[in-house]
């Protein structure tokens, strides 16, 4: 398989540190609010390739953490006359309803800044100790100066970076470009005891600390949206090396920003969306699938329009399955034939090439909705056999299965007034009573059902 290393600019060919074991660490989200349509890019983008790994028959140990301490989330807590961890605590539940929503597996681990302060101010000794940090007045910066690669990743000349740099007020730093792995604690704040003083860890350093204790030294792939480039990942990059010596990570995958209306998405411009109330207009899985619609490096526009035919597929994806459930209860017996067999071999193979390719989902998508085509033919033909629609099932749900589709299937119980209303429509067209079939189907509609004929009987399902 193929990433684009956003470190070297080109697809390399993913080689993991320990064979077979794919580790991965993803940046998550800071826990002070209900995550946004943003965040949610990110979660379902490395979900799926997560899901794809396992697929392809690696194991895959995926970490991502929770910023459950920060300066929002200290903000917020002042706001609300609650404590911080009371703020981040209920975040991180009501994190755990959406990613569900979203069908997003949970993580093998989900570190927390809280639960891991002493590994944290460690790898900060490790880097006062080594020269690459100082102490000022209880603050611990890290001086960029001493890492002479640093702006690797985000490909920008030290010089050019330091041109938009500033000391803020209350800073001690010895150079614009130095940044803060302690800091020194505020009245009113939370803090830890440390070597240093009284305080609570910068943001970059949690990371470099968290993913060196649950993966290693290097990361197979490091993951998170394009915006954590810089200054976050350059940080983690320049604090993690100087500490072990090694490579954070072997691959950086990053994915695009979102906008809406061709608008970049902010509160400021009042077009910021969070997951929780999509959903509730839209419901989560046209989400999951308008974040994995487009290729994950690519620029994904946010409008009503797309999230409406975001429905409208899922909606087709649901329709065939249901087609082949049908069918599968009243075709004919009989061997499979050869061209269910290459349907579904074909389906496979180009579905794989789309995500062995830099993970394009939206090739990946495009396969499977050929493979739709062409299952709606087959199963349609008098001479389909049982073993034939097993074949196009089974591989049908086994390529949407690895992109974490079709997850809200009904199985609620048909209620028997709807069964009793469809059976008398039945008998009334059976009897060319039309007027008294539509007046029926308007009841059932109304009911909140729908029916439909077919060649395998009449069907019945919430509208």
């Amino acid at each position: 398989m193929k990433i684009y290393n956003t470190m070297t600019g080109k697809k390399e060919e993913l080689k993991p540190v320990t064979e077979g074991t794919v580790k991965i660490y993803c940046c998550g989200p800071t826990v002070y609010n209900l995550i946004h349509i943003g965040n949610a890019r990110a979660l379902c983008v490395f979900d799926a390739l997560r899901r794809y790994l396992e697929y392809r028959g690696y194991k895959v140990f995926y970490v991502q953490n929770f910023t459950d301490v920060d300066d929002k989330i200290i903000r917020k807590a002042n706001e609300t006359g609650k404590t911080s961890l009371e703020v981040s605590e209920n975040a991180i539940k009501e994190y755990f309803i959406d990613a569900q929503g979203l069908n997003v597996r949970k993580a093998d681990v989900h570190p927390k800044v809280t639960d891991n302060m002493g590994i944290i101010i460690d790898i900060v000794k490790t880097l006062v100790e080594k020269g690459y940090a100082y102490e000022a007045d209880g603050d611990v910066y890290f001086e960029t100066a001493k890492f002479s690669e640093y702006g690797k990743l985000s490909h920008q000349p030290l010089d050019d970076l330091k041109a938009g740099a500033r000391i803020e007020v209350g800073e001690k730093k010895r150079d614009p470009m130095d940044f803060a792995v302690w800091k020194a604690a505020k009245p009113g704040e939370p803090y830890w005891e440390s070597p240093f003083g009284r305080g609570r860890p910068g943001w970059h350093i949690e990371c470099s600390a968290m993913s060196r204790h649950y993966i290693g030294d290097t990361i197979d792939i490091h993951g998170g949206g394009a915006d954590l480039i810089f200054p976050h990942h350059e940080n983690e990059i320049a604090q993690s090396e100087c500490a072990t010596g090694c490579a954070l990570a072997n691959i950086w995958m990053h994915n695009g920003m979102l906008n809406v209306d061709n608008k970049k998405m902010s509160k400021s411009a009042g077009n910021f969306f969070l997951v929780r109330d999509m959903a509730n207009e839209f419901g989560y899985e046209p989400i999951r699938f308008m974040l994995l619609s487009v290729h994950y490096r690519s620029q994904l526009n946010y409008t009503t329009e797309v999230i409406e035919s975001c429905k409208a597929a899922l909606s087709r994806l649901y329709n065939c399955r249901e087609l082949m459930e049908r069918v599968l209860k009243t075709a004919k017996d009989g061997a499979a034939s050869e061209q269910a067999k290459a349907d579904a071999k074909t389906a496979k193979d180009d579905f794989d090439a789309a995500l062995e390719d830099d993970f394009n989902t939206a090739d990946a998508i495009a396969a499977i909705f050929e493979f739709v085509r062409k299952i709606n033919t087959a199963v349609s033909g008098a001479e389909i056999t049982k073993e034939d629609v097993k074949i196009y099932l089974d591989e049908f749900n086994s390529l949407t299965n690895v992109l974490g589709l079709l997850y809200n299937k009904n199985d609620d119980e048909i209620p028997e007034e709807v069964k009793a209303l469809a059976e008398q429509r039945a008998a009334a067209r059976k009897e060319k009573n039309f007027a008294l079939a539509d007046e029926l189907r308007s009841k059932i509609t109304q009911m909140g059902y729908i029916v439909e004929e077919t060649k395998q009987g009449t069907v019945i399902k919430k509208a």
